[in-house]
């Protein structure tokens, strides 16, 4: 079995949420609104062993196991581009873009053997997948996999951090382990989203300061687009209330 990929430049991935390695939040801090991506994976699942090894291992409320993936994030609403994509549909950024989207199509949060589906263009995508498209993909294998394993070792790299992090959140904000509970039962998945300023004060970052000067004209831009629309209640809210978080961070309260 083989697969055929050729990315046409569309820019019809480049939407919503962007899953990102630490080194690419920070990099991005002051062009991505970033939060900590949360995403359970119930045991039982096709994907728990890998989840396991890469994030942390929880008990829900209703007693079962989870492992949840912890990673920074663009946190944007399905419907709003990449703060770089450009009019034309093209990266703006593309020789400094996150790893995450140089290794589109292929997941790092998925087994290799298991990528295959993920070289099926979601509706309205304009992924090149005919006969003139180069193999990407043979017998389970990923044939050119350095960005796959780039992101993948990064993965492995940040996962003490995270599994500090998470203990950190799950003693100080109950409301997560509530909110990986409700996750984890949906059929789909779902993803539960926290603040930056909480991983940033978890691990103790010297550069915390910094990095909230960065982020809080973001978050404030974010929250002024999303402001009076019902649909992105939950997106506004969160804006705001972390751009008053990053404000403490930043040492200007109230600017």
């Amino acid at each position: 079995m083989e697969r055929r990929f050729h990315c046409t430049a569309c820019g019809k991935c480049c939407h919503g949420v962007l899953p990102l390695t630490p080194e690419d939040a920070l990099e991005h801090a002051g062009r991505f609104p970033l939060a900590m991506m949360w995403m359970p994976v119930s045991k039982g699942k096709k994907a728990f062993a890998l989840a396991e090894r890469l994030g942390v291992t929880v008990r829900l409320r209703d007693r079962r196991a989870a492992a949840v993936h912890i990673v920074p994030a663009a946190y944007l609403p399905a419907s709003f581009a990449c703060p770089a994509l450009a009019p034309d549909g093209l990266c703006g950024i593309h020789d400094a873009k996150p790893l995450r989207c140089r290794t589109m199509p292929f997941y790092p949060f998925r087994e290799e053997a298991e990528q295959a589906d993920l070289l099926v263009p979601r509706a309205g995508w304009l992924c090149d997948i005919s006969a003139a498209a180069p193999v990407v993909y043979r017998d389970r294998t990923i044939l050119d996999r350095g960005d796959f394993d780039r992101e993948r070792t990064a993965l492995e790299r940040q996962a003490p951090v995270m599994r500090t992090y998470a203990a950190y959140a799950l003693k100080y904000t109950p409301w997560v382990l509530d909110s990986l509970t409700t996750a984890a039962a949906k059929p789909a998945g779902a993803s539960v989203f926290t603040s930056l300023s909480s991983f940033l004060t978890a691990t103790r970052r010297a550069d915390a300061s910094e990095l909230a000067r960065r982020q809080l004209p973001v978050l404030t831009d974010h929250a002024a687009r999303t402001a009076g629309d019902p649909a992105l209640a939950e997106h506004h809210r969160n804006y705001a209330g972390w751009a008053r978080e990053m404000e403490h961070l930043a040492g200007r309260p109230g600017s």
